[in-house]
C-alpha cells in the first residue's frame, strides 16, 4: 500500500513539473512555446506576470491535456460563478457537479484569465506588486484563494524556475532570452536567436532544435563545436537533429536540480532513457549509475527513476 501511495504522488508530481518528455520534446515546452506569446500579450496589457500567467496554465490544464483544456478550452480552471451568462461544462471538483466556463477557443480563455483577475477585488491587490515578482504574485494568487491546494504557491514558482518563465516577464523589444554572458544568449541580432528561446534548465542552457536546424547551424550561431554538441547531449556522430529536440549548450549535470530530492520520474509509454536524461539535464551515463541500471535495462511504462 505505501510502495502504491508513493507511485501515485509521483505521477501527480510528475505531471506538475514535467516529466512526460515524449520525443524529446516535452509537452511542457510544447505548451510554452505555443501560449508564451499570448501570456506576453496580456501582460502587456493588464501588467499581470506573463510567468504566472504560463505557470497556472500548465498546472491547471495539465499543460494543455486535461478535459477542461481540450473539451472546453479552460487552460485556469475557471468555475462558473455568479456573472457568467456564457456556455460551462459540468466535472467533478470540489463538488460532483461543479460548473466550469467554456469558451470558444484558448485565445478566450487567457483573456478571460486576465479579466477574472482584474475584476475580482480579491485581487486587487497583486497589481500594486511589480510585474517581475512572480514570487509575490504566487503567493497573493494563494493567499486570496485562487486554489485550495496549501502548496500552490510553491507549486507555481516551482515551475516557473524550472522552466525559467521569468524571462517573459523582462520582454522588451520582441525578444526574450535567459541571460548568459556566453556567446548563445549574447548574440540576440541573430536570426537564430530571434527564432529560438533560451531556456535555463538544472543550470544549464538549452534551446529546442525546429525543422530548419542542423548540428553545423547550432555550432555556427552558438559558438559551440559539434562534437561538443553531440557529446554534451549524448548523441553520436552522424545522428540528425530532429525539430523538437532538446539541444544543451553546456555539459549536463551528474543529477537533477534538488528540487527533485526524493522525487522519482515515472515513466510514461514511449519515453527512453535518453528522453527523461535529456528531459532534466542529466547525463545519459549517470543516469544508469544513479538506479544501478546495467547496460541493457529497457524503461518500462511506471517504472520509477531516480534522478538524484
Amino acid at each position: 500500500m505505501k510502495k502504491l501511495r508513493i507511485a501515485v504522488f509521483c505521477v501527480l508530481f510528475s505531471t506538475v513539473l514535467a516529466s512526460f518528455a515524449q520525443g524529446g520534446q516535452s509537452v511542457q515546452w510544447q505548451y510554452i512555446e505555443k501560449y508564451k506569446d499570448l501570456a506576453i500579450e496580456q501582460m502587456r496589457e493588464h501588467k499581470i506576470p506573463a510567468s504566472i500567467t504560463l505557470a497556472q496554465g500548465l498546472c491547471e490544464s495539465g499543460a494543455g491535456r486535461s478535459k477542461l483544456a481540450t473539451e472546453a478550452h479552460n487552460h485556469f480552471g475557471i468555475k462558473v460563478g455568479m456573472n457568467w451568462t456564457g456556455p460551462y461544462i459540468v466535472m467533478a471538483d470540489d463538488r460532483p457537479d461543479d460548473r466550469f466556463r467554456k469558451y470558444r477557443n484558448d485565445r478566450e480563455s487567457y483573456e478571460d484569465h486576465s479579466h477574472f483577475l482584474t475584476s475580482s477585488p480579491r485581487y486587487r491587490s497583486l497589481f500594486s506588486l511589480r510585474v517581475t515578482d512572480y514570487k509575490g504574485w504566487a503567493h497573493g494568487l494563494k493567499k486570496a484563494g485562487y486554489a485550495t491546494n496549501p502548496r500552490y504557491a510553491e507549486m507555481l514558482i516551482g515551475v516557473i524556475e524550472r522552466f525559467n518563465l521569468q524571462q517573459f516577464d523582462s520582454y522588451t523589444s520582441g525578444r526574450y532570452h535567459a541571460r548568459t554572458t556566453t556567446r548563445q544568449a549574447a548574440e540576440v541580432e541573430s536570426m537564430f536567436f530571434a527564432q529560438h528561446i533560451v531556456y535555463r534548465v538544472n543550470k544549464n542552457y538549452m534551446v529546442i532544435a525546429n525543422s530548419s536546424d542542423t548540428w553545423e547551424l547550432v555550432s555556427r550561431e552558438t559558438g559551440v563545436s559539434v562534437r561538443k554538441l553531440l557529446k554534451y547531449n549524448d548523441r553520436p556522430k552522424g545522428s540528425p537533429l530532429r525539430s523538437g529536440d532538446i539541444v544543451y549548450l553546456q555539459k549536463k549535470r551528474t543529477k537533477a536540480d534538488k528540487s527533485f530530492k526524493g522525487i522519482p520520474h515515472v515513466v510514461q509509454p514511449g519515453e527512453s532513457l535518453y528522453d527523461i536524461a535529456q528531459h532534466y539535464a542529466i547525463r545519459l551515463k549517470s543516469l544508469y549509475t544513479l538506479n544501478g541500471f546495467t547496460a541493457d535495462y529497457s524503461p518500462e511504462v511506471g517504472d520509477l527513476i531516480w534522478l538524484r
